[in-house]
């Protein structure tokens, strides 16, 4: 019976975690850590995930390189409290084969993320026959149309209404951050909620599997 699961997190320096670990354990590759000079490896799964990576294409070429997508994230992301990819895990309707369950994750995080300007990589784990399920890493920081990064946020100027700029009592401009995506807004993540589990039962129905 196909068991609805969609869970997000939020992969960050802050709590002590490195994408490019979080992107080994969840491939089971052996990738080297620029920033901290190590190698990321975990071994200890019985069944090797099955792994790809999809991109917008205005995203340059080596993003579909795991190692360097997710140390070219570790680069640019200099705050010691970065946030470096968001998760998602979701489980797989075990009524689908490999084949289909693969299918209905390409078109989710295709029409869902990469649409959406994200990088996405995935990693299907089965270790455990009753409980297949994915994990997707994806990219917080935007790539703009030369291929090249963009920012997480732009600052706004305050102005008054003869559109001059106004000032705090230290003296300083007054201005306010505006994020550049909507990607972390509740109502964006409700929406990708609902999308999976469209794309879920629509690929069950497809399938032959009535709901």
């Amino acid at each position: 019976m196909a068991i609805y699961h969609f869970s997000m997190q939020v992969i960050s320096r802050g709590k002590g975690q490195s994408v490019v670990a979080s992107a080994a354990y969840r491939s089971g590759e052996k990738l080297f850590n620029e920033r901290y000079d190590k190698v990321s490896h975990y071994q200890n799964r019985e069944v090797k995930p099955e792994t790809f990576i999809l991109k917008p294409s205005h995203a340059p070429a080596w993003c579909l390189e795991r190692v360097r997508l997710w140390n070219e994230v570790e680069h640019i992301e200099k705050a010691k409290n970065a946030q470096l990819a968001r998760e998602f895990n979701v489980a797989l309707p075990i009524e689908l084969t490999n084949e289909e369950q693969r299918a209905l994750l390409v078109n989710f995080v295709d029409k869902t993320f990469v649409a959406e300007g994200m990088v996405a990589d995935v990693a299907i784990h089965r270790d455990d026959p009753q409980n297949p399920h994915a994990h997707v890493l994806l990219t917080i920081r935007p790539f703009n149309e030369d291929g090249s990064w963009g920012a997480k946020a732009k600052k706004e100027y305050l102005l008054d209404d003869d559109g001059n700029f106004t000032y705090t009592k230290s003296g300083a401009k007054r201005s306010r951050k505006i994020t550049t995506t909507n990607w972390d807004d509740k109502e964006t993540l409700a929406r990708w909620r609902s999308a999976w589990a469209f794309y879920a039962n629509e690929h069950l129905r497809l399938a032959g599997h009535s709901m």
